[in-house]
């Protein structure tokens, strides 16, 4: 088999499982390791993979335009956002960037639980309309009118004096050795500054964002205290993150 042809299909499987593990390929392509490695090499210099130690990961486009953002059914929304709402204390302070996620968590926690919310989303914000318990917190700065939210110098100082029990990251792609990365470089770092803040991370995986890299680093695997997980997600799947002490609740 020629070089272009076992690269074709190393491609054709990222795009359809997210990643390629090396010492299978070379089982399966009946060649050594080190033939595999340097296929996986000029595939990551075209940019069509990130190499890990082992194989490599399908490299997600970035982001910017609503495209990259998670499409979750309503149906989903309601049953992750619930199954992280239970981890919620009273007295507790969370803290929330955009995504249709944690839109969904606020408008699913409890009505008669007293609790601080801190976001740099409006549309968090609106979604507690009505919540006489709690307190939101609605961080300033600049103003991103197509993404929905508030970044750069003055949200991030603002970030830095509070201490919150929980942070409830959404849309990231998420893998087991990368851990989480962004599509969007102010997003990005409004998610690093969250997560620092944070007693606890509660990262919402989905098809879509599980075993996919982005552009831009938020945390290790090792920073994901709770992982809420979809049905469609499998054991052999989550395996890594249990094993780094990561908890998982399923929807």
């Amino acid at each position: 088999m020629l070089s272009e042809e076992r690269q074709a299909i190393i491609r054709d499987r990222l795009a359809k499982q997210g990643k390629v593990l090396a010492n299978a390929l070379a089982l399966e392509f009946r060649v050594s390791e080190d033939t595999v490695r340097r296929d996986l090499r000029d595939l990551a210099k075209a940019g069509f993979c990130r190499r890990v130690y082992g194989g490599a990961l399908a490299r997600s486009s970035a982001a910017g335009t609503g495209g990259e953002r998670s499409k979750i059914s309503a149906t989903d929304l309601a049953a992750l956002a619930a199954a992280a709402t239970r981890l919620v204390r009273p007295g507790g302070m969370i803290l929330m960037d955009q995504a249709a996620l944690s839109v969904a968590c606020a408008a699913a926690l409890p009505r008669d639980m007293s609790l601080t919310v801190v976001t740099n989303a409006p549309s968090v914000a609106t979604a507690l309309a009505g919540h006489r318990q709690a307190r939101v917190v609605l961080l300033g700065g600049l103003y991103d009118q197509d993404k929905g939210y508030s970044f750069g110098p003055v949200c991030l100082s603002q970030l830095e004096q509070f201490h919150a029990d929980l942070f409830f990251n959404a849309d990231c792609a998420i893998d087991g050795s990368v851990g989480l990365t962004a599509f969007d470089l102010a997003e990005a770092e409004i998610k690093r500054v969250m997560c620092r803040r944070s007693a606890a991370r509660v990262v919402f995986a989905t098809v879509d964002r599980m075993s996919r890299v982005a552009p831009f680093q938020v945390s290790g695997p090792g920073e994901i205290d709770h992982l809420v997980v979809g049905r469609q997600l499998t054991a052999e799947t989550l395996e890594l993150f249990s094993k780094q002490g990561t908890v998982i609740h399923r929807a």
